[in-house]
């Protein structure tokens, strides 16, 4: 389990890779990167099961992962790489020609850590709920995690399969969403209002927690409360309070950062706001 110190350094180099990335190629999605960097480094540092140098597609004998929005590959990548799934220069490839690292992730290229092709979004709940399905049968007591946009809970198969969890009992899994109120064109509440989340969710079954997805200590708390929570007979799920673009000051909370690159100014702005350390790819 790595330190808050670790953590904090680690999630400010993934950052300076996500900004770079999106920049070299001018394609990519910031915004929602720059998000989730503190809460994809606390689970992969400290809260999942796994084994990088061991990935296996079927998963059995770990806890699996799956990012139902994926768009946001390139915090993915970044975390992946630094916590020991494949080479940190590969990181320069992104969104290239040939390259394993798509713009959102496939298993057609066989890169360590993804299981399935994502970022059509609303997809991600449903096959998780496969494979927590597949470790019960298994009597493989390891979970099952996912993230989803709060955007992506407009998708009508969202529901369907939180009403197929909770219905089946599905209780060996832990989803979390990223609630930054922020999506492509828009405020998500001025594109498709989404209600009280809270009690929607528990309105559908499912056992709800809340979190600070910038503050390392609450993460790892409720992560773990959330664990407690599991083999209960209900499906459990975080709703994780974030900023889109956080780290960036002039990215924070601007939905124009969801799929926008950085300019060479952007670039050496933001990147001044984030120290090196742990050594660029």
């Amino acid at each position: 389990m790595a330190t808050t110190t670790q953590m904090v350094a680690l999630a400010t180099q993934v950052r300076r890779d996500i900004v770079r990335m999106v920049h070299a190629v001018q394609s990519g999605h910031p915004g929602g990167a720059l998000g989730c960097a503190d809460f994809m480094t606390a689970l992969y540092t400290s809260v999942l099961n796994h084994d990088p140098k061991n990935f296996t597609m079927d998963g059995r004998g770990q806890d699996m992962f799956f990012l139902s929005n994926g768009h946001l590959s390139a915090v993915w990548y970044s975390v992946l790489a630094r916590t020991g799934y494949f080479p940190i220069s590969e990181l320069a490839t992104f969104r290239k020609l040939n390259s394993r690292l798509q713009g959102h992730p496939t298993p057609a290229e066989h890169l360590p850590g993804i299981r399935i092709a994502s970022g059509s979004l609303g997809q991600g709940l449903s096959v998780a709920l496969g494979s927590a399905l597949a470790k019960r049968l298994d009597k493989d007591p390891n979970l099952v995690y996912t993230l989803h946009g709060d955007g992506e809970l407009q998708e009508g198969q969202i529901w369907e399969a939180a009403m197929f969890a909770a219905g089946r009992k599905v209780d060996n899994i832990i989803a979390t969403v990223d609630y930054n109120g922020k999506q492509i064109d828009g405020p998500v509440d001025d594109v498709m209002p989404l209600g009280n989340l809270r009690a929607k969710w528990e309105a559908f079954g499912w056992l709800v927690l809340e979190m600070n997805g910038h503050d390392f200590d609450e993460i790892l708390a409720i992560l773990a409360e959330a664990k407690t929570l599991t083999g209960h007979g209900k499906p459990v799920i975080i709703l994780m309070h974030t900023h889109m673009g956080q780290g960036v000051d002039f990215m924070v909370d601007k939905h124009q950062w969801h799929g926008s690159p950085p300019s060479n100014k952007d670039l050496e702005s933001a990147l001044a706001q984030l120290e090196e350390t742990l050594g660029d790819y």
